[in-house]
């Protein structure tokens, strides 16, 4: 493997943080904002983000820690790569792999872990695969991918459609979502924020600007379709391994999995050692109640 690192000076969205590009295997290279100093912190997005959702909290966040705040596989400005019929380049072992590989590239052999959405279910597969590098995790706003799946239903899929629209097979939902990516993308979000303006335009704007790449699409989509497929099948097969770091779970209160599940129940069949609370907000702890979230992640993360 070629490795190279590349910088691109500071980010316009993390105070204090510098942007780099990172080649964690052939291929692939992800994209990251660092910044601060301490104990080393990893910071995971969800769909249809990217790294800046993270701009609320990671600048105090890095007071107290070496934060690294990584696009995954697919979304930002990483490393969108060619899928093949069972979506194991998109699936979370393959993510988990990257940013693994991103930490270690920056002399981190183990670290801690937080991740929204997508990013939580990276950061799970991460402690299952490996459990070595995981100090504590802490999830936002999911329950088990393998836990929804198996309790499915209406209200589930009428809340959560993307699941089973993203899914469907190349180029169905592709081509869909390129007649209007703004709309889709302002829908999607205006849907999942309770707390209204959380996203200000110049997020937005980002974000925008990461979905109006057909690449990126394609990969969003690869991802939900690997969630489906491959990523059930490695679950499945880890169905009696336990996550042994201790582990947070916070999430939405106004939101789909805060009215759907007993979310510190699904996560205490799945690790050792459990704790959390609700939010009184929807979706995007980070950025609709981002002194709260930035308080519980910190807190928990000092210990």
């Amino acid at each position: 493997m070629n490795t190279s690192m590349t910088e691109h000076g500071f980010s316009p969205f993390l105070d204090g943080f510098r942007l780099i590009d990172v080649t964690v295997a052939d291929g692939i290279t992800i994209r990251a904002a660092i910044g601060g100093s301490g104990p080393p912190l990893l910071l995971l997005h969800g769909h249809p983000q990217n790294h800046v959702t993270w701009r609320k909290i990671a600048p105090s966040l890095a007071k107290h820690f070496t934060v690294v705040a990584a696009d995954l596989r697919g979304y930002g400005d990483s490393s969108k790569p060619e899928s093949s019929d069972n979506h194991f380049e998109y699936s979370k072992r393959a993510m988990a792999q990257d940013q693994v590989a991103l930490m270690r590239m920056l002399g981190h052999q183990a670290f801690a872990v937080a991740g929204h959405d997508r990013g939580g279910r990276v950061a799970h597969r991460m402690a299952l695969d490996h459990p070595d590098a995981i100090t504590r995790i802490a999830v936002i706003d999911i329950a088990p991918t393998a836990t929804m799946y198996a309790t499915t239903d209406r209200e589930f899929a009428t809340r959560y459609f993307w699941w089973f629209f993203l899914i469907q097979k190349e180029p169905l939902p592709e081509r869909l979502i390129a007649a209007d990516p703004e709309f889709f993308l302002r829908t999607h979000l205006n849907g999942q924020i309770k707390l209204k303006g959380a996203t200000e335009p110049k997020a937005f704007a980002d974000y925008l600007r990461c979905y109006m790449d057909p690449a990126m699409r394609h990969a969003v989509c690869e991802d939900y379709r690997a969630a489906a497929t491959i990523d059930l099948v490695h679950d499945s097969a880890d169905a009696d391994a336990r996550i042994t770091a201790p582990l947070l779970a916070i999430w939405g209160g106004l939101g789909t999995v805060g009215a759907l599940y007993d979310v510190l129940a699904t996560w205490r069949e799945k690790a050792s050692q459990v704790e959390g609370r609700a939010f009184d907000c929807g979706h995007t702890l980070q950025e609709e109640l981002p002194n709260e979230t930035y308080a519980e992640l910190n807190e928990f993360f000092l210990r």
